[in-house]
């Protein structure tokens, strides 16, 4: 059964988020996953969970939790996490369903 990952994040740095951009594809696609949508987000409806302010997301998918985990753990991401912390703040999480 695929799996859904979402992330949510705010953007510190234009330069570096389009550097991360254009890697974060292939590291993901190494584990068999897939961008399904990347977005803007606009103002949220509710918020009572008093989450920070986040303006952009994406929505991946995997083969299974496993292939996520792979992935998120891997060296090749690994590599852009320098890029990645001065580009933004991210949440990323697993959709069960």
């Amino acid at each position: 059964m695929s799996v859904t990952v979402i992330g949510i994040f705010k953007k510190l740095g234009a330069e570096d988020f389009e550097v991360y951009r254009s890697h974060v594809g292939a590291s993901i696609a190494l584990y068999g996953g897939t961008v399904i949508r990347r977005g803007e987000c606009a103002t949220p409806f509710w918020n009572q969970l008093n989450a920070d302010p986040f303006d952009t997301f994406v929505e991946l998918s995997f083969s299974d939790i496993d292939a996520a985990k792979r992935w998120a753990e891997s060296p090749e991401y690994a590599k852009l996490l320098p890029v990645r912390n001065r580009a933004m703040q991210l949440t990323l999480f697993v959709v069960k369903s």
